[in-house]
């Protein structure tokens, strides 16, 4: 079989998950604008396909018209591409409508704010009587409308609040812009001397600049239970005397038999019937290499069958796989992560009941003094507006988002709101092992002839798998012979023609040989075996010995590799791990009272990623174990993860300064405003000031190295 590029049949890499408003097909294998062309090109050509789209980065068609599922994905195979279909459902997410709505309306209450301050100027210089009332007016006219709209995220959030019995930092937000609004509209209609729509408004404006901060560091995080359902196989063919029916997999029980076709994830817990099967693991191993089993064996939910058709008796429900058990840890995890209180949260907790009891005191003790209602309620309105939590609300998302910026060209990408805190507080680190803590390295290629060498190098290049690159940097400089009729075995190896021969390279089964590692066969020669090894990722080495924290590592690999990766690290180690030794252990480590950071990659990481205090995860991971981490390294090394921790510890340092200069805003500027020195305007003035400040202050992460 010809394809336009090699790695169009390459092994099946994990899958990328997608939604849409069409069919959606996950494309492990689609490489390049040749692939893409050749899929829209073959697709369009079947019944009720009205538009084909593809797209590369995430792996992923969708296809609308009326077209039978089945059908897109036997085209699909028959193009040559492995393909999975995805549970839209299970995905189905909101765009991020909430933030265009938080700049929106920050951007009508910034242009408001300053339109109306013009106007005040005017009003400030000296202006009286009737011109004085025109200007409020205007002002009335520009400012009450965008309190209304601007305001509505705190009103709606306090309303909330108030109606379930309790006080956030809404309430005492929402209470000091309706009272500044309201008291202004009071002196315009009565012909006051003075009103403070430009306070009301520059409150409105600064408080959405730190909602809007605060939503930026929340957008990015995605159920990685969700992922998990994604990959759930929906229909199962189960076999019925001499014929095959299709079936909801929730509807299937233990005991039938069904059969797994090839390329196809086994959609339920079963025993294999088959003498043999090839299969990928990496699931619920995390080992990339492909495993023979023999029949008898047991096979799990989401395992993918990269041999001939094979044919299981199920030994669970459909309702109770392997694959929907690791979900449910996942969403297990993720629900206790979620429940973690932010310092932000923490300090508001305090801060909303203080507010109001101060206003209460300052209105009371006027009318006490003076009895002036309408003098009372100004000092009370300039406690509220000196005191509303604008620095406090900036104190957070203001360093957070500096320091989510400042990590990014540092080559790590900040995923989920609070991780920067749960990363300052770490005292332990898990690895996983493989993809993790190493990579493909050493191929062995010193026993292979000058022919053989300009062969393997042949055949490598017409593959994108990882020991192909392997076989590549081992001969950098050694021309490839010219090969024909190149195809790639999915989980095997590849092979071409050559001077009237056979060429091959890949598995030594598939090769016909008896070791189980790389190899190479010409013609009818037996089979040579190229050792393989494998090398610590780029800086790790360093970084551990940096960072000065317990570490260690729990892998699903074998015990004798593992041992060698943990000697050369120096660390301790757990091999022939499964997803829920590593669960235990991490609830070991938390029980001992441990702050755990968990770095892994596959799938079987997946639930520890969730679990862990806080966790790591490689830009080469699985989509689902992704999502899962807080933190995605885009770099390929491992020299800058010392830098994540320090600069999340200089977060929650600057934060907790934040905190302080706001403070010591209100330890000055309190007295002044219940002592009645400061309007509702300077207060908001004052406010503003303090805003400033605190963003300034955030700044200073961008300089941690």
């Amino acid at each position: 079989m010809t394809v336009a590029c090699a790695a169009c049949v390459a092994v099946p890499m994990a899958d990328n998950v997608a939604i849409g408003p069409a069919l959606q097909f996950s494309l492990p294998t689609v490489h390049c604008a040749a692939c893409i062309g050749k899929i829209e090109r073959g697709l369009a050509q079947l019944n009720g396909v009205t538009n084909v789209r593809v797209n590369l980065s995430l792996k992923r068609v969708s296809i609308s018209g009326t077209v039978d599922p089945d059908a897109a994905l036997s085209a699909l195979k028959t193009l040559g591409f492995e393909a999975y279909a995805l549970d839209l459902q299970a995905l189905e997410t909101a765009q991020d409508s909430a933030g265009r709505a938080l700049l929106v309306r920050l951007a009508v209450a910034g242009f408001a704010m300053m339109n109306v301050m013009l106007l005040s100027v005017a009003v400030w210089s000296g202006a009286e009587a009737a011109t004085r009332d025109l200007f409020h007016l205007i002002s009335a006219m520009i400012a009450l409308p965008t309190v209304a709209y601007a305001g509505q995220p705190f009103f709606n959030n306090a309303l909330s609040a108030l109606k379930v019995g309790r006080l956030n930092m809404d309430v005492p937000i929402s209470l000091a812009i309706l009272l500044a609004a309201g008291m202004s509209l009071f002196e315009t209609l009565n012909s006051g001397a003075h009103a403070y729509f430009d306070a009301a408004l520059s409150l409105t404006f600064f408080l959405l600049i730190g909602r809007y901060l605060d939503h930026r560091t929340r957008t990015a995080a995605r159920s990685a239970a969700k992922e998990l359902s994604a990959l759930e196989v929906h229909t199962a063919q189960v076999l019925k005397g001499d014929s095959a029916v299709s079936m909801p997999t929730l509807e299937i029980r233990k005991g039938d038999t069904l059969l797994v076709p090839t390329g196809v994830r086994v959609p339920i817990d079963g025993v294999l019937n088959s003498g043999k099967a090839l299969l990928d693991r990496s699931l619920l191993t995390g080992e990339s290499d492909a495993v023979t089993v023999l029949g008898g064996a047991e096979l799990q939910a989401g395992e993918v069958n990269l041999g001939r058709a094979i044919t299981i008796t199920t030994i669970v429900d459909g309702t109770d796989t392997s694959l929907r058990q690791m979900a449910a840890l996942v969403e297990t995890a993720e629900n206790g992560r979620n429940r973690y209180t932010s310092l932000a949260d923490r300090a508001a907790q305090i801060y909303a009941p203080a507010v109001h009891v101060l206003a209460l005191v300052a209105f009371v003790g006027w009318v006490g003094v003076n009895g002036d209602i309408r003098h009372a309620l100004n000092i009370a309105i300039a406690v509220l507006i000196i005191t509303c939590p604008c620095a406090l609300g900036l104190a957070v998302p203001a360093v957070s988002t500096s320091a989510i910026s400042r990590l990014y060209s540092k080559g790590f990408l900040v995923k989920h709101a609070t991780a920067l805190e749960r990363l300052a507080e770490v005292d332990h680190i898990v690895f996983d092992k493989t993809g993790t803590l190493t990579l493909p390295a050493h191929v062995d290629v010193s026993d292979l002839s000058a022919d053989e060498q300009s062969v393997v190098t042949a055949l490598a290049q017409a593959s994108q798998h990882a020991w192909s690159r392997a076989v590549l940097s081992e001969l950098p400089n050694t021309a490839s012979a010219s090969l024909s009729l190149i195809k790639e075995e999915i989980g095997e190896g590849i092979q071409a023609h050559w001077q009237g021969q056979t060429v091959a390279l890949g598995r030594g089964e598939w090769l016909g040989a008896s070791f189980t590692g790389l190899g190479l066969r010409i013609g009818e020669s037996p089979a040579k075996q190229l050792h393989t090894q494998e090398r610590l990722r780029d800086g790790i080495a360093e970084a551990l010995d940096q960072m000065k924290l317990p570490c260690e590592m729990i892998t699903g690999d074998r015990l004798a590799p593992a041992e060698v990766i943990a000697d050369q690290l120096d660390i301790g180690f757990m091999a022939n791990a499964r997803p829920e030794d590593k669960l235990d252990r991490l609830a070991a480590l938390r029980g001992a009272g441990q702050t755990v950071l968990m770095v892994g990659d596959g799938l079987n990481d997946t639930a520890a990623l969730a679990s862990a205090h806080a966790s790591v995860a490689p830009s080469t991971a699985l989509d689902a174990s992704r999502n899962a981490a807080d933190v995605v390294v885009l770099k390929e090394d491992f020299a800058d993860l010392p830098s994540l921790l320090r600069i999340a510890r200089m977060t929650r340092r600057l934060s907790q300064q934040n905190f302080a200069i706001a403070a010591i805003y209100n330890f000055i500027a309190v007295p002044i405003a219940l002592a009645g020195f400061a309007t509702p305007l300077a207060a908001a003035l004052a406010m503003s000031a303090s805003s400033v400040t605190v963003l300034l202050s955030a700044q200073r992460i961008r300089f941690v190295a």
